[in-house]
Parts: C-alpha cells; structure tokens; sequence
C-alpha cells in the first residue's frame, strides 16, 4: 500500500492547511520577502544566493537551480530525510490533530516495534552496567582514553559483563523470542548454547537517524583479543550505508552552524564532542555512500572532510570529494600530518591546533592537485603526461567556467605545459553541467519547444490554479500531443472529478511516486505566469493546440496516402487532407506547414 494514502485526501489536506507553509520552512532557514514569494537559500542543493522561493498564496516551493519543490509535506519530508507519513505526523503533532495511522502491515510494524525495543532495553542494560562495581575498570579505562563523563552520557556508552548470558536472560524474561534475538543480531548459538552476542567489551550505541538504537560497536577494554571491535551485522532495520553516526544530534547544530564536518570512525566524533565540536558525524568507517551523502548535504552549506591522515584516508577524502562534485557541491578538506586520524592528532596537538585546521581547509580543487601530485617526477615526461591526464578528468568535473580556467591556467605554469593543448582536451562546459545535474532531464527536454508545446504547458499551468479551466479541458481538448503534458492534465483531471477541486499544494501528493510527473509538475509550475488569465488567452490555447492535432492528423493522412496503391482510396485520403487544409487556412496557420 502507498503510504501517501494511508490517510484519506481530505485528512491530508486538513493537516497540511491547519500550518503556513512559510511560518513551517522559516523554522529551518532563514526567509526574505519579496512580492508575493519568500526567498531562501535552498537547502537541497550547493545553494549561494537565495534560488528557493516560496509561496504563500499557493503554499508550495520551489528552487529554480536544483529543481526541489513541493508542499509543506515534502520539505520536511526531504529536510529531516524522514518518510512522507513522519513527516505529516510532525505537521499534525504541530497542529495538535489526532491520528491513527496504518501506514505498514500489522505483521511490519509488530517486526519493527519488536527490533527497536529489543535494542532499548539492551542499551538501557549496557549503560547501566557501566556505573555499577563491576563497570569500575571499564570506566578507568575511559578516562585513561580521556573521554568524559559528559561524553558518556552524550553518546550513551555502556558495558557487557563477563556473563555472557545476561542480555538474552533479560529478553527472555520479557517475553522476546529466542528467534528473534537471534535475527536481529543481538545473540547467537555457539556449541549449542545460546549467548549473548557481546559481553566483556566497552559498547557504543549505534543509532538511526531519529535517534532510535539500532546497533552496537562493542570494543575490547581488557583483554588481548585480536576482534579489536565486533559490530552488530546490517539487519532489516541496521543499514550502515544508509545511516550517520550522531546524525540524531548534530543534524540542529550543523544547520545552525550552516557546516557540518565528516570523519571516519565514531571515536573521531566522540573525541571532537569532548572538545566542544558538535558539528560532527562520521560514515563509521565504510565508504561514503550515495545516502550519506545527499543527508550531509541538507545538513549545512559547507561540509569538510576530516579524515585520517594515513594514505588510505587521503584517497577516501579524494574519492568522496569526486563524489560530491558530480552533486555539484565542492567540499573542502582538512588534511592530518603524521598519518594520525583525528582522536589520536586532537590527544597529541590539543583542541587549538585541530580548530585552526577545521578554520583553514583546503578547498577540493587544490587538494585533488596535490593529491595528484603525491609520487609524481615532473622532470619524468610520463608522470608529466599522467598527471595532466589525470588533471584533465578533474577539470571535466568543474561546471564553474572561472574555476575551470584559472585552475587549468596553474596547471600550465605548474607544469610549463601548454594551456590551449590542455583546454583543447576539455569538455563543453555545457557537456560537464549535464554530467553533474541534480535532476536528470528527459532526452530532447532542453531542445526549443514551438508554439504548440508552449500553448499546452500554459493551458496545464491554468488547470492547476482555476477548476473552470479543467472544466474546458474537458470539453474543448480532451487530448495533448506532449505525453509529459497528457499525463499531468490526466491527473488533474481525475483529482477534480474525485475530490471537486484543484489545489496544486493537495495535488502534490498524488505524484510523489512517480518522478517524471513530478517533474513535469515542477516545470509547469515553474512558468513565469500570472495567477489570472484573460478569456482570449485560454481560447488561443485551446486554438493553438486544437490547429496542432489537425497539422498531425494531416501529416498522418499523407503519410497514409504514400502508402496506398488503390486509387480510389488514395483520392479519398486526398480529400480528406484537402478539407483539413482549407480549415487550418480559416484559422490563418498555413505558413506553420
């Protein structure tokens, strides 16, 4: 079942109306008024100056850069990275509307409910077993590693005792089954005894983004074994991929702050947090996924990598970097010395050092040139060549056409090699801007559209905002020629047959699973139009289109006529073009053939 409908149109419509879409998105981000819209920094894409613009009157958004747009739904929906249905429940927490919701299968959300309060009784255990005597030498040895008692509590880090049957007396006590325990990562058999899956080990919660227990990280405290760490295994509710340590907590001061700083392992995160970073989240040491990073994009205008200094983190920093320019946002990159990662640089250089690092990052061009750089003889004509090649593949990722140039520029006074023999390698820019475009265009979208195509966007532009407009549709047209324009006027159409009106804002809802309706939507809703219109404008389109479904039947007729060989037949079809002919030449539209 589609989650949108879990709720009846009118109960959506009661909850989205009971807010102001500008009061709503101006808790996230700053809004300027200006005419009938608001302008912000659009927070979906690597926003500079404010291309987002909201509507009051029509209680949607919509950036022109990157192509966002919705309802008040849908902003938060995609700010928090949260589902459609969380985010009406927030707006109807707001409001103070009762709901009932239904969204997943009993069987699902029993699953669900069962896997979250299995882990909350575990980190609830755990946590308290830290403070109790047998937590004493666990706790000296966090102070040894100078994490606080602060620390500890921010990030709820407990203790699994020697008793290696604790946790799974506990669940079963409480009703939870052996099956389950073991499904979701928490036990196991081994020798035919059922255990618990950690015990005698230092354990850090691992948390999803709403800040729900999900995992562990347990660490070895005591002992000399070679499992320096065992983590919970990815399960149906624990997918690292699609998660960020302390996301939970930073996510408000990152957006604050509008920077939010990326490290690779939760003991980087931890230690920042001890020295008053908060800003912070990490990848938990895998690679930086599609996932991780749209969620670090939402969460502040700049984002800095703060990996470890050792090769392997400077290639994951190289690598993650190329991965945002194809989003079309330019991180910057602070880079360690001495191999260490960022707990161990901060316990050997102190918190001043570590800030004045983060305040002076390197921007993503000029590490990715040193990067590049590492190991190579420019006296060597081969690394010479290599490096530039290399340098060539970096400079087609740049959309910035001034970027572009004076990078290529330093190269060639880095190099002593022809700038006009590197910029005759490169991409149009044009070619780079559709490489890295954050939303992908239908093939031939971009191409001119003629007069017919831009009568029917318009037409569907009015449907939207006036019910008598698809009243017309409905009588005079019937039918578009551009199937993206068919489909949405089919859409509109049976909204208004459904519920009796039309409200871009309600309407909205209907579309979100489908992408290029959506789209499409975005586009129409995009025209520079006024919201009322003229008589004579609405029968010129309805004209406009109308002579277009005769010059394609025509063409069609001719195309009939080719190829037949009956005579008679042909004549017919002749006809038949000749009175199509004499109706276009009344309407004055023989010149567009």
């Amino acid at each position: 079942m589609n989650e949108n409908y879990a709720l009846s149109t009118e109960k959506l419509n009661e909850i989205r109306t009971s807010v102001d879409i500008v009061d709503v998105i101006s808790e996230y981000l700053p809004l300027t008024g200006r005419g009938r819209n608001f302008f912000g920094v659009c927070p979906f894409h690597d926003d500079h100056s404010p291309s987002m613009s909201v509507n009051r009157e029509r209680q949607i958004y919509k950036c022109f850069s990157c192509g966002a747009g919705g309802n008040v739904f849908t902003f938060i929906r995609d700010y928090e990275n949260i589902s459609f249905m969380q985010a009406v429940q927030k707006i109807a927490a707001k409001s103070g509307i009762p709901l009932q919701i239904a969204s997943e299968s009993e069987q699902s959300f029993t699953k669900r409910n069962t896997y979250h309060e299995m882990y909350a009784i575990a980190c609830k255990l755990y946590t308290n077993n830290l403070y109790t005597e047998e937590g004493l030498e666990a706790i000296d040895y966090l102070e040894r590693r100078q994490i606080s008692k602060e620390a500890r509590k921010e990030f709820e880090i407990g203790l699994s005792l020697k008793n290696s049957h604790l946790l799974t007396g506990l669940l079963d006590k409480k009703g939870f089954k052996k099956e389950e325990m073991v499904q979701n990562g928490l036990a196991h058999y081994k020798d035919g005894e059922f255990r618990d899956n950690y015990f005698n080990r230092i354990m850090f919660p691992l948390f999803d983004l709403t800040g729900k227990t999900v995992g562990f990280s347990a660490r070895i405290y005591r002992s000399n074994d070679a499992s320096k760490y065992i983590n919970t295994k990815e399960t149906e509710f624990f997918k690292k991929g699609e998660l960020l340590y302390h996301y939970h907590k930073a996510k408000n001061i990152a957006r604050m702050k509008e920077q939010v700083i990326l490290v690779e392992g939760f003991m980087d995160v931890i230690r920042l947090f001890t020295i008053g970073i908060e800003n912070v989240v990490a990848s938990m040491g895998t690679a930086v996924t599609k996932e991780q990073l749209l969620l670090l994009k939402k969460m502040g205008k700049e984002i800095i990598l703060l990996f470890d200094g050792d090769e392997a983190g400077r290639h994951a920093a190289y690598k993650t970097s190329s991965d945002f320019m194809k989003m079309g946002v330019y991180p910057k990159i602070v880079v360690l010395e001495d191999n260490l990662d960022p707990d161990e640089y901060i316990l050997k250089y102190g918190k001043e050092k570590i800030e004045y690092k983060i305040a002076h990052p390197m921007n993503t061009i000029d590490f990715k040139l040193e990067y590049l750089k590492e190991d190579k003889n420019f006296s060597s004509p081969l690394d010479k060549a290599n490096y530039i090649s290399s340098v060539i593949e970096e400079l087609n990722q740049i959309t910035d056409p001034i970027l572009r140039e004076t990078t290529l520029l330093k190269i060639s006074e880095e190099t002593a090699f022809d700038a006009s023999i590197i910029r005759s390698q490169l991409m149009d820019i044009q070619d780079t801007v559709k490489q890295v475009s954050l939303t992908p265009q239908k093939e031939g979208s971009s191409l001119k559209r003629n007069r017919y195509q831009e009568a029917e966007r318009r037409l569907v532009f009015y449907m939207l905002n006036h019910e008598e407009i698809i009243e017309l549709y409905k009588q005079k047209v019937k039918f578009l020629s551009t199937e993206t324009y068919r489909l949405l006027a089919k859409e509109i159409h049976y909204f208004y047959e459904e519920h009796g009106y039309i409200k871009e804002a309600d309407f909205i809802n209907v579309l979100l699973e489908d992408n290029e309706l959506l789209n499409t939507f975005h586009e129409i809703t995009s025209l520079d139009l006024k919201d009322t219109y003229k008589k004579e404008e609405i029968d010129e389109y309805i004209d406009t289109i109308y002579e277009y479904k005769i010059i394609k039947q025509i063409d069609y007729l001719k195309s009939e006529q080719k190829k037949t060989v009956d005579q008679e037949k042909k004549k017919k079809l002749g006809d038949e073009i000749l009175e199509l002919q004499i109706e276009l030449q009344k309407k004055k539209v023989w010149e567009e053939l």
